[in-house]
This record gives C-alpha cells, structure tokens and sequence, in this order.
C-alpha cells in the first residue's frame, strides 16, 4: 500500500469536534465497492480462487522447479518465457486475494470476523506463495550471459527485462532455498502477526477528553482546534493512554528492530537501512545527500517558520500542542465534499483532461472509501490492488482544509497506479521514492490552483502558511522521523531500549528538527508510539522526502515548460517500475544525484517562508 500518513497528528483526517460542528455539512460520503474485487468474503468466486491459486502455485512448482536453467539455454531461451507469464499471472491472483482482505480488514479491523478473515487468507496466501520462492532464486543463480541472450533473442522473454534485470540486484543478498522458505513462512508468526497486534492495538485505544472516550483520529484532529485548551486537553488524553501502553509498543518496536537486524545480517546487508533503499532501487548516497541537506536546511526552514508562527499566534513559543494551531487567518467552514471533488478536478483538468478523467472514475464508480468509522484504519492510503482490476482510496474525510489535499495526494497515488497498470503484475509497482511523486505534484496542482484564485490577503497568508505546515511535515518531519528510525535500530543492536530510552531519543530528535520555537510537554516523549511506518516499513519515511524535493523540483520544470511536459509526465508515470529514479528524471533535466537537486526543493519551501515574513514587514 502506498499510506499517506506523512503528517501523523494534525492531518489525522477526523475529529470529535469537526463531527459535532459540521458533520452534516459534508454531504454524503461514498464507501467502497469491493465487488470489483469479490462480491463477498462468503463468495464462490472467493473460495475458488482460493483453491485455485494454491493448486496453480503447486503445479507451477512441480513444472518448473529445477528446470530454469535447462530451459534458458535452449534455443529462444525455450519455455522461459512461459514460465514468467505463468508467475506473473500467479502473483497477480494472490496479490488480488490479499488485497481485498486487506481492504476488508482496513474498513474495521476491530471487527473479529473481518480480522479472522485477513489471518487467514494471509496464512492461506503465505503457504501458496511458498511454493513460488524457488523461481526468483533460481533465476538469479543462471548466469548473466544466458539471461541476456534470451532476452536478445525472444522478444517475449525481452518484454520482461526491466523486471529481470531489477530482480537480480538481489542477487547478493539472497539466501539458500530451504532459509528463504523459512523466513516466508515464518512471517506471518513473525513480523506480521507483531504488525498486527500494532494495528489492533491501536484500533481499540480510547483517550478520555473531557469525559468523552474517543478513538484515536478524533483525538488527533482535535490538535488542530482552534482553542488552545482543546488542544491541550487531547495532547493530555494522547500522552496518557500511550504512557499507559507504553510497554506493548516499546516490546513491539524491540522485537521488530531485532527481527530486522537478523534478516538484516543473514542478508549481509551492511547499513541498517540498505534493505530499504534497495527496495527503493535508491543508493544510499543519494539517501544520505538527501537527509544531510535537510538536516542543513532546519534553521532556514522549521526554526524560523515556528518562531514567525508563535509570533502570528501571540505567543513566545509554541507548546508541541501549538505545533499545528490553525491561524488566526484560517477558514473553519466544514468543506463539502462535493466542494472537494470539484476542486481536486477541476485542478487536475487544468494540468490535464486525461489526468481529471481518470481520477474522476475513482468518485463515479466507488472506489473511495471517506467516512469515519469506528474501527476503521486511520489515516489515508491508495492500494493498487492488481493491474486487472483498479487502485481503491481510503480517507478520512472531516472537511478540513488538509482534507482536501489529502484527496488531491490520493488521487495521485491512483491515477499513478492506473497509468502503471499496464506494465501487467510484475512491472507496475513503483519504488516508493517515486511512488510519493504523482501524490504530491497532485497536491501541488490543487494548491496552486487554489492560490492563483486567491485574493484576499489574509487567506492567501493561510494558504501559504498551511502549504509551509505540509511541506515542512513531508520534508523535515519525515527526515527526523528516519533519523530517529536510524538512532533506535543502531542502539538496539547492542540490545533492548526502555520506553524511557526510545523517548529520549525521540526528544533528541524532535528538538533538533523542530528548534527552540517549540516546547514539549510532560508526555510527548511518548508520541513516537502511534506512527504506523516504523512498525509497517522501516526507514520508508525518508520517500515522503524525496517525493516531495523531486516534485518541487519537477513543477519548476513545469511552470517554465514550454510545451510537451505533460506527455513527458504521463511516460513517466505509465514506466511503473520498469526505470531507475535517473533514466525517469532525465526527459526534465533532473538529477537525484546531484547535491544541488535537493537543495532546488528546499528553496521552494523557503522562498514560501519569505513570503510569509515578507507579509509582517
């Protein structure tokens, strides 16, 4: 799943407050229809499908298992191409099954049948899939010769070079067949079932504001109240409830970082995060450019943005519940949502009508799920699904400004993942690097677009001062975030970390990044707790970082484009997973490698912060 949750607290997207004040005022809120997957966790399509993907995965074993390499050497590479067509349309039936488990399952995971059917079909799924390990392995133990010249010579098994090529830089890190089924099948035992104890976990906490037990979306959005004691008084409710379950977490994130370690060090990965840029298809130079030029820009960009925002506030410094006050400038009107679709549209047909029609198919034909549910996973994310079928969106819609653009990040996310689906099975998933980019250049879209039709300068302060709060929680938070990742897997090396250790860590981190504008209250050394990405995908954060410089980089391209950089947009989007980061950001004249393409993003984050000091002169 590509998860939007890059602003954790304030851009939670549902609250108490908004409920009570405005609920109506959003209008009728679409729910998904998952028919297009299954028609019910009860149907025979389900069942047989089921049944079908086991049996398939069997007989693919029994074929082919053993045979790759005599196969590749006979003349047009023989029945190699076969072989792939036939793992690809295996993966594409599981990958199907599991994502409409899944998406059951993010809609209440509180609820005990829908989580027994997620376990399942996940155990059912894993022990399928098991039988497939044998293929990838033994590919990559044929040489590279033999590879190649099948290729060149049938351009069936050509067709599938962009995946063949990708799947052999894990080559040096794969391991013996009988480990590797070990590790596969161990996994829902293992990590999964810690990843679900996080989710269920946190699904059933309830925080006390005011006599009122609410979830935790509610709670997070009442952080962006108007109302200084509002705030105070969830940032309380948060702080108790977390110090209260403090120790499942910090055990969780224990046993997590040491489950990854031992992968980590049987892999012979060298750096804790290789494993992750390699899934990023990412160097770590680039990576550590990255984190280093942001690390450089927190005076030029948090420091003095939260010191102007306590200024705008009356304030000598913020409280770490001030962090995302609203403005004084800032609209409170619920949005509708009819009002948000037009919006995010109407910005996306103005870049482009292929672009709007696309998205549009997502509000027509219920691929949105919007409410607030009890339950319900929080946050939002688009899920690809499989390229036969359709991406699916979940949000939760409570009409606040951030909402919106929420929607437009989505929606990104979707028209991305249709484009790609051509690329079949194997070669429409994007390295999540590049999986930020059409999310946030459609965030970037809706908010110029607003901006351009604004005319009072009061709101064009607002505006201009919650774009900072967004760019600054993608690009800044996100880089403390994976440097904290970095600091609590390195010390958990040498062995386990308190809860009081993990919370010093995460000040440490919090203080640096954020600078001396901000105060932390008794309990916010807890708040490292509810952040899915570090139980889900370690050090994935960083990508919200990436996508975000990337895209500010990229719409500079696009403001000074004459012509022809919307089809050069759309080939890049349609490449799926098929182009390295350099070959998709070459038709721009960009280069991730080059140091001074980070710094071309951040400028655009600080040239808006002159903007806004400019306007108290």
């Amino acid at each position: 799943m590509n998860f939007n949750l890059k602003n954790y607290t304030p851009s939670a997207k549902s609250g108490a407050a908004a409920a009570k004040s405005g609920q109506a005022a959003l209008g009728i809120l679409p729910e998904w229809n998952l028919a297009d997957l299954y028609p019910s966790a009860e149907s025979s399509e389900l069942k047989a499908d089921l049944k079908r993907a086991d049996e398939l995965a069997v007989l693919f074993a029994n074929r082919w298992k053993g045979n790759l390499a005599a196969e590749t050497v006979k003349p047009k590479g023989g029945g190699f191409a076969e072989a792939i067509r036939e793992f690809e349309a295996l993966e594409e039936l599981i990958g199907k099954i599991v994502s409409y488990a899944g998406l059951v399952y993010a809609g209440d995971t509180s609820d005990p049948k829908r989580a027994k059917l997620y376990g399942d079909i996940q155990e059912k799924m894993t022990n399928a899939s098991a039988h497939l390990i044998f293929f990838s392995l033994e590919l990559n133990r044929i040489d590279d010769a033999v590879i190649e010249k099948a290729m060149d010579d049938n351009p069936a098994i050509g067709h599938y070079r962009p995946w063949l090529v990708d799947l052999r830089k894990d080559k040096p890190y794969q391991l013996d067949d009988k480990i590797e089924q070990l590790f596969h099948e161990k996994s829902i035992t293992g990590r999964g079932a810690w990843n679900r104890l996080f989710d269920e976990t946190m699904t059933a906490l309830r925080f006390d504001v005011d006599g009122e037990d609410l979830a935790l979306e509610p709670t997070l959005n009442m952080l962006q109240d108007a109302d200084g004691a509002v705030r105070k008084k969830a940032s309380d409710a948060l702080a108790k409830t977390f110090k209260e379950n403090l120790r499942t977490f910090t055990l969780i994130t224990n046993t997590l970082a040491k489950d990854k370690e031992i992968s980590d060090r049987w892999r012979g990965f060298q750096d804790i995060a290789d494993s992750r840029h390699l899934a990023n298809r990412v160097e770590r130079e680039v990576v550590d450019a990255l984190a280093e030029a942001v690390q450089a820009a927190y005076p030029r960009l948090s420091h003095r943005y939260y010191a102007l925002k306590a200024k705008w506030l009356g304030l000598e410094y913020l409280n770490n519940w001030d962090r995302n006050a609203p403005l004084p400038e800032t609209p409170q009107a619920v949005i509708p949502w009819t009002e948000a679709k037009d919006t995010v549209l109407s910005a996306y047909r103005g870049f482009a009508p292929e672009m709007a029609d696309i998205a549009r198919a997502f509000f027509d034909k219920n691929w949105i799920d919007a409410p607030t549910r009890p339950g319900k996973s929080p946050g939002a994310f688009a899920h690809p699904t499989v390229p036969s079928v359709h991406p699916y969106v979940l949000l939760n819609y409570m009409g606040k400004p951030r909402d919106v653009m929420t929607l437009a990040h989505e929606l990104g996310h979707g028209v991305h993942q249709v484009l790609a689906g051509d690329q079949g099975a194997l070669m429409a998933s994007t390295p999540l690097t590049l999986a930020e980019t059409a999310s946030v250049f459609g965030e970037m879209l809706t908010f110029r677009s607003l901006l351009e039709k604004t005319r009072d300068k009061r709101e064009r302060k607002a505006m201009l001062a919650q774009k900072a709060e967004d760019m600054i929680n993608t690009v800044v938070r996100q880089i403390a975030f994976y440097l904290f990742e970095r600091r609590v897997h390195t010390e958990r090396a040498n062995g386990e970390l308190t809860s009081d250790r993990i919370g010093e860590i995460w000040l440490d981190v919090q203080k640096e990044s954020l600078g001396p504008a901000i105060r932390f209250g008794p309990g916010y050394e807890t708040f490292w707790t509810y952040i899915p990405h570090f139980i889900h995908s370690p050090f994935y954060v960083y990508a919200y970082a990436f996508g975000d410089c990337l895209v500010n980089s990229l719409y500079a391209v696009y403001q000074n484009a004459d012509a022809g950089f919307q089809e050069k947009y759309f080939d890049m989007l349609k490449a799926g997973g098929t182009k390295h980061h350099s070959e998709l950001l070459a038709p721009f004249g960009l280069d991730a490698t080059d140091p001074a393409f980070w710094q071309k993003g951040l400028s655009v984050i600080e040239g808006i912060i002159d903007e806004l000091e400019a306007m108290d002169a």
